[in-house]
């Protein structure tokens, strides 16, 4: 049974991985989520990205795993289309973005990414 239940789950969008600590601790409503949240965002949808940076990510390395779905995001459309959607959030939720996206930078890629080196603009955006 729970074979069925994790084979109904996705850990990938639109070649974007769900890291296995948050893949692994998420209901199937929450993947579900999760995934619709992730290919919204590619759409270019900013309610999306907002819902994204308040998304449960279990604490410690399964919010380090949302960090690298984010980063992934904005590898995958690009800063400046990023930004866009970026710009819309409101304070509070630019800083847990940016929370996030550190975290990704740190945990998922070789070490050194840091968010003022990959996305120098996007870091702007977030600090203002």
């Amino acid at each position: 049974m729970i074979f069925t239940i994790l084979s109904c789950k996705e850990n990938e969008v639109d070649g974007i991985e769900i890291g296995q600590d948050l893949y692994v601790g998420q209901s199937l409503e929450q993947n579900k989520k999760l995934t619709e949240l992730i290919t919204q965002t590619l759409n270019k949808d900013s309610n999306a990205l907002s819902d994204l940076t308040e998304f449960w990510c279990g604490g410690g390395a399964g919010c380090y795993d949302l960090g690298t779905v984010l980063s992934d995001i904005v590898y995958k459309m690009n800063e400046t289309e990023f930004i866009k959607l970026a710009s819309k959030l409101e304070t509070e939720k630019k800083n847990s973005l940016k929370g996030l996206l550190r975290a990704g930078l740190e945990y998922g890629y070789e070490p050194g990414r840091k968010i003022e080196i990959e996305f120098p603009n996007l870091n702007k955006i977030l600090t203002e």
